[in-house]
């Protein structure tokens, strides 16, 4: 029994010696403290914070608004819009007050801490921006950055017991640094890692699949190793399918010299690939072993697949040739700001995989890890792209400050953060960069490409280049694994043609411009249209100067293999660059572009790109809607978005005949559209018919009656109760058959009782100065979207909607650990 009891206590003893060895790892999120202002003294252990606004962080300071024209009034000519001369524009990034200086703090404690045995850094998912960071009144670091991910060690700064560390941080957003809504403050996530002095460093794996098959993977695991000192260094590395099962396992020794990185080469046998329609992943949990001593555990997250590039061919995906069925997307979840949320995060990410999308461009600017880690999950590819200049000026106090001292160093962080996610497929060095058009510009793209080269040979590099002329004579669209050309659809077969690479990718197309619910006449391909109401057409036949229609861009990737397919601008709205109404058109403050609006309701262009994308659910789409009083007997074309051949539409039962997708033009190539009907209230019908002929399937829109009600429809039932998780809820008003009212602007309230909290609302209108965050927002076309968070406590969350002259609507979402 003593022996039992003895081997027991042993036991014990070093599953505690072992715990207190191993790396651990805590998000700082609550009791900090915020304000605007500079506040040198700040950084001292003493100075009382009492004062200053209690934040839970990741935290926008800027969303909050209000929003005012004033806040980005600049005189400007846009360079990359083809603009010469300057002129007053607003609205640029989004009329929040995002400029100035901020400052955060708060204490933390590591637990167990000694020196010269621990190690602790400080990591920084991204913070906007120029941040200054300080422990216990001692700078630590700086990133100028705001975008992109870095880390210090801050050991030596610590107090003696590791107990009641002072972390305080400064930001400052200088005016005229951003063309878009770059947020305010930290926005993303801060995290604590503690490590024994011998330790993986941050980021310090890389993992690649040399060889991709169906009967067998090689998968080769590159570990760094700090503070080694010349030990035999352990590394026992298990490989973990999705289920927790060791799928290969190798057990190794190394005297590391001169910094090699430790090396371990598998065979997964009969592996699964990585797709985004499998998106399956392995993890490598590797333990580092000193005299048997356990120093580390890390873990390496990743995909087994396999990416090619063939001339004349295109992209390849395990084997298999794919376009790329992309968006590009700016940082901002719209009436959440730049504050990072998982549940945000994944509700974008559904619905773009509803629409068919398999591909996101993070433009223009490092992505935050949650973002990668859900493409990991839910199977989209990415092209991580860093910046939006380079060393010559786009904004008066934009990056190009910064480009010659820290570009290697954002390059480099971006590039060993990311390089282990398997949707990561391709790196993109820049946007619309003047330096494009520089005699010696390609020599600055080189020496960003090899940075990537360097840190991982395993992607292909490319640019998104607008200046095609300039590109194709000087050298630097030719230099580039992947030529990427934003717009200039015209000038694709004449680049192919040129180009050694016999490639083109869309890396930004189309920026088509629209307005939920707007319809203008006549209905004809205009671009840059404006109207005294500052919105644009649904029917998705407006777009830029610069720009074009989807349909060329469906073309393109239909017709050449060559062309390797596109990223739209852009999957969703955005806070900033509201053109074609940007040039001192306020109160225009968002973009049109957005195939979704600012308040995720899917526009009319959603279910375009879903006919087209979308190959295993069906589409049928009718466009617009039928409340026109005023326009009786007027024509009123109807337009069909649908993956079926063919279709006929009734109006109030009679016939407009049927229309089947033809040649004629690349709008009828890609839409059903009857340019000839006359409006008359009542009733809408379409019969799509398949490739047979055979009647499969029939949409029906009707003439609202008069708003009687609110219906409420959230995305979910269930919430985590996690004090993160959210649910969006659609709010519509309707007539007492249901029916969209889709004419109805009022003011609609809120209130939030129960398990959780009201947290904003948008309505997805460009136009609209009212506050997201205050628990009431008018109907935008009869529509807008709430948004609502869990506590941390299981139970009931109601959410109740109420307007005058309408009967209110509730709803219930269970909140559940």
């Amino acid at each position: 029994m003593k022996k039992i009891t003895l081997s027991i206590l042993v036991l014990f003893c070093v599953t505690m010696l072992q715990a207190q060895t191993a790396r651990e790892e805590f998000v700082l999120e609550k009791n900090w403290k915020f304000s605007k202002g500079d506040y040198p003294d700040a950084v001292q252990n003493n100075f009382d914070d009492k004062s200053w606004q209690s934040v839970t962080v990741p935290h926008d300071w800027a969303i909050y608004g209000p929003f005012d024209r004033k806040h980005d009034l600049q005189e400007v000519a846009v360079t990359q819009n083809g603009e010469t001369k300057a002129t007053i524009k607003t609205g640029r990034t989004g009329g929040l007050p995002y400029v100035g200086i901020g400052w955060y703090r708060n204490t933390f404690t590591v637990n167990h801490f000694k020196k010269g045995e621990k190690r602790v850094s400080l990591l920084f998912d991204g913070a906007m921006s120029e941040s200054k960071v300080y422990v216990n009144g001692k700078e630590a670091c700086f990133w100028p950055l705001g975008y992109n991910s870095f880390h210090c060690d801050v050991t030596d700064f610590l107090n003696t017991d590791g107990k009641d560390n002072i972390l305080a941080v400064r930001l400052e957003n200088k005016p005229q640094s951003s063309r878009w809504y770059p947020g305010a403050g930290l926005y993303r996530n801060v995290h604590i890692i503690v490590t024994d002095e011998v330790h993986v460093p941050v980021w310090g794996t890389h993992i690649t699949t040399p060889f991709v098959s169906e009967e067998y993977a090689s998968v080769k695991l590159r570990t760094e190793i700090e503070n080694s000192d010349n030990n035999e260094i352990r590394i026992v590395t298990e490989i973990l399918d999705a289920d927790n099962k060791v799928v290969a396992t190798k057990d190794n020794t190394l005297k590391i010299n001169h910094g090699k990185p430790f090396e371990q080469n598998f065979i997964v046998n009969n592996p699964n690939l990585w797709s985004p329609e499998t998106p399956y992943l392995y993890k490598a949990v590797s333990n580092v072993y000193i005299k048997d001593k356990k120093v580390d555990q890390y873990t390496t997250r990743f995909g087994i697949r396999d990416i090619k590039l063939i001339a004349d061919k295109g992209f390849f995906l395990n084997g298999k040739k794919r376009k790329f069925q992309g968006v590009c997307n700016h940082h901002d979840l719209g009436p959440l700001g730049a504050a990072i949320n998982v549940a945000a995060l994944r509700r974008q990410l559904t619905m773009l995989k509803d629409m068919g999308c398999d591909a996101i461009r993070t433009a223009h600017n490092m992505p935050a890890p949650e973002l990668v880690e859900l493409c990991d999950e839910m199977g989209f590819m990415m092209m991580i792209e860093p910046f939006d200049e380079w060393d010559i000026a786009k904004c008066k106090n934009g990056y190009h400050r910064f480009f010659n001292e820290w570009a290697e160093k954002d390059m480099v962080n971006m590039i060993r953060n990311y390089r282990n996610n398997a949707s990561v497929v391709m790196w993109s060095i820049g946007n619309e960069v003047p330096t494009q058009c520089s005699p010696e510009g390609y020599k600055v793209a080189s020496f960003l490409q090899d940075i990537c080269h360097r840190e991982d040979p395993s992607r292909p590099v490319t640019c998104g280049m607008d200046q095609v002329t300039c590109v194709l004579n000087n050298g630097f669209a030719a230099m580039l694994d992947v030529p990427g050309f934003n717009y200039r659809v015209h000038r694709y077969e004449e680049a192919y043609n040129k180009l050694p690479q016999n490639l083109v990718l869309g890396a930004e197309t189309s920026s088509t411009v629209s307005s939920r619910g707007i319809y203008k006449f006549p209905v004809e391909k205009k671009a840059n249209a404006i109207y005294d109401d500052h919105q644009s057409s649904s029917y998705d036949f407006e777009y830029c100067d610069w720009s074009n229609l989807p349909d060329d861009d469906f073309a393109l990737a239909d017709d050449h293999d060559w062309t390797m397919g596109q990223f739209v601008w852009t999957g969703f709205d955005y806070l900033g660059e509201p053109s074609p109404y940007d040039t001192d058109a306020w109160p225009n403050h968002s973009s049109m572009f957005g195939i979704i609006d600012l308040a995720s309701i899917p526009k009319d262009r959603y279910y375009l790109y879903r006919s087209i994308w979308n190959k295993n659910d069906n589409t049928l789409h009718i466009l617009p809607h039928w409340n026109w009083k005023g326009r009786e007997g007027q024509i009123t074309p109807v337009f069909v978005y649908t993956n079926y051949p063919s279709a006929e539409l009734f109006i109030n039962g009679k016939s407009y005949g049927k229309q089947t997708k033809n040649n004629s033009s690349l709008q009828s190539r890609y839409r059903l559209m009857w340019m000839d009907t006359v409006y008359e209230p009542g009733e809408v019908k379409v019969i799509a018919y398949d490739a047979q002929g055979k009647a499969v399937e029939e949409e029906i829109i009707r003439t609202a009656g008069k708003p009687h009600h609110i219906e409420l429809v959230a995305d979910r039932t269930e919430l985590s109760a996690d004090g993160k998780d959210l649910a969006y809820i659609n709010v519509r008003v309707v007539d007492k058959d249901g029916n969209l009212c889709p004419d109805d602007q009022r003011l609609i309230k809120f209130a939030v009782t129960g398990e959780g909290i009201y947290r904003a609302s948008a309505n997805g209108d460009p136009t609209s100065l009212d506050m997201f965050h205050l628990p009431q927002m008018p109907a935008f076309n009869g529509q807008l979207t709430s948004i609502v968070q869990s506590n941390e406590k299981e139970g009931e969350l109601i959410f109740e909607a109420t307007a005058k002259g309408l009967k209110s609507s509730k709803i219930t979402i269970k909140a559940i650990k």
